[in-house]
C-alpha cells in the first residue's frame, strides 16, 4: 500500500530536519519480507481467490465486455457535448443512457459478484492493517506508560 494516503498525519512542526519525511523511509529488510509474505499468505484466501475467479469470468464475458466498452464510448461523447458542443439537453440524454447501461451491467450476477468480493477483499485488507496499527498502538502506549521510560525526544534509536 502506498504512503500517500497518509501525507495528510504529518504537522510540520517537529524541530530541525532530525524527520525524515515518510516518503524518504527505508523500511528494515526483515519487516518488508514480513509484509511480502503477508502479502503471499492473503492471496491464498477465499476471498482473494473468488475476486481472482470473477475478475476472469467478467474478462471472458461478452455482454459485461460489450456494455463496458458502450459506457466507454459514451463517457467520451457526454465530455464532448458537456466540454465542446456545451450541449446540455445532448448530454443529459447521454447521461441518462449511461445511468441504465450502469444499470444493466449492475444487474448482472457475474458483475454483482465481483463487486462484493472486491469489497470482501478490501475490507479484508483494512480488517489485517487496523489489527498491525492497534497491536503497535498498544505496545508503544504500554512503554511510553512505565514511569522509568526515556523521554521520547526524537534523537536516537
Amino acid at each position: 500500500m502506498s504512503n500517500h494516503a497518509h501525507d495528510h498525519d504529518h504537522d510540520h512542526h517537529h524541530h530541525g530536519s532530525e524527520f525524515i519525511d515518510s516518503r524518504e523511509l527505508i523500511i528494515r529488510e526483515d519487516i518488508l519480507a514480513k509484509a511480502k509474505e503477508l502479502a503471499h499468505l492473503i492471496t491464498t484466501t477465499e476471498e482473494v481467490q473468488l475476486y481472482q475467479r470473477a475478475e476472469k469470468q467478467i474478462q471472458s464475458n461478452e455482454r459485461v465486455q460489450s456494455l463496458i466498452a458502450l459506457l466507454k464510448k459514451r463517457q467520451k461523447e457526454l465530455v464532448a457535448f458537456e466540454t465542446t458542443f456545451k450541449n446540455e439537453e445532448m448530454a443529459a440524454k447521454i447521461q441518462k443512457e449511461m445511468d441504465q447501461l450502469q444499470d444493466e451491467l449492475d444487474s448482472i450476477p457475474i458483475v454483482q459478484q465481483f463487486q462484493q468480493s472486491q469489497v470482501d477483499v478490501n475490507y479484508l485488507l483494512q480488517s489485517i492493517i487496523t489489527i498491525i496499527r492497534d497491536t503497535v498502538a498498544e505496545k508503544v502506549d504500554l512503554e511510553a506508560a512505565k514511569p522509568a521510560a526515556a523521554p521520547a525526544d526524537g534523537y536516537g534509536e
